[in-house]
């Protein structure tokens, strides 16, 4: 069988995601018989059934699901390759180094990081790019990214090479003055099952929020202002309590899992930048 091509797997990747060939066809701007017959003639090629057709649309079969997730991977690499390639023409050979993290995370660990890398003789210049919690390794993956800054076991690590910077326990943050505030530690339940202190939303990869009575955020700061204002607690790695100021209490969490934050990059990169910073990180 001839390889897939990139046209194949967007023409795919499409009508999976919207489960109609006429609504997919709209998508990608073109005719809906031409999309069909690609799709059909790439089932033919593949010597499976992608989808189910029904009068209402399209539904995944067991392998349409197989190769929706390993195209979406695919064209991430395409999409990858094509960003980093054009950012390096335009810098000509010294192309900045993309760093992303969660908006108001590792602060205390990044300011540490960039301090150090900067300082080394072969430095290029780092652009520091804040986003919501679970979009870092999206963006590393597609290309927005060179290295990110991720916790583990929150984050997806798959497919990046990576390196461990720290280990440490989870804490409960709350308004200071709460009845609450005072407890020597909290188990993982209790600190989630606050009536009047509802955990944050924190938004999917596609912008929508889980159902919930919590307040929806998007960063750190909005979350700390709400903990004060007393409408929200959240649980946070306990290095977070360095940066914390007036009106917050911190609890000590006894069964939470502890959060390992790693650096990580692709494992193709050849960029001497990320790995420049990622022996820099590697010493601290």
């Amino acid at each position: 069988m001839e390889n897939l091509e990139t046209r194949e797997l967007r023409y795919f990747t499409a009508v999976a995601e919207e489960a109609h060939v006429g609504r997919a066809a709209e998508r990608l701007g073109m005719a809906q018989p031409p999309l069909s017959r690609a799709v059909a003639r790439l089932e033919r090629r593949l010597g499976a059934d992608l989808f189910v057709r029904t009068p209402r649309g399209m539904t995944l079969t067991a392998a349409g699901e197989v190769l929706l997730r390993e195209g979406r991977a695919a064209l991430a690499q395409v999409e990858a390759a094509e960003r980093r390639t054009r950012r390096a023409a335009e810098a000509r050979g010294r192309a900045p180094v993309v760093l992303t993290a969660k908006a108001g995370a590792s602060s205390e660990l990044m300011a540490k990081l960039l301090a150090a890398y900067a300082a080394e003789p072969d430095a290029v210049e780092v652009e520091v790019v804040l986003s919501s919690p679970g979009h870092q390794a999206l963006m590393l993956r597609d290309g927005r990214a060179d290295v990110a800054i991720l916790h583990r076991p929150f984050d997806d690590l798959s497919g990046f090479d990576t390196d461990e910077l720290l280990t440490e326990n989870q804490v409960l943050v709350l308004p200071a003055g709460h009845p609450l505030s005072t407890r020597a530690s909290m188990s993982v339940v209790e600190a989630t099952s606050i009536p009047d202190l509802p955990p944050p939303r924190w938004p999917h990869l596609d912008g929508t929020y889980p159902d919930g009575p919590g307040p929806e955020l998007s960063d750190l700061t909005q979350v700390l202002q709400l903990v004060r204002l007393g409408r929200t607690a959240i649980v946070l790695p306990e290095s977070a309590q360095v940066n914390l100021r007036d009106g917050l209490a911190v609890v000590p969490l006894t069964d939470a899992p502890r959060v390992t934050t790693v650096i990580a990059w692709p494992p193709h990169s050849t960029s001497p930048g990320v790995a420049g910073l990622v022996r820099t990180a590697s010493r601290l």
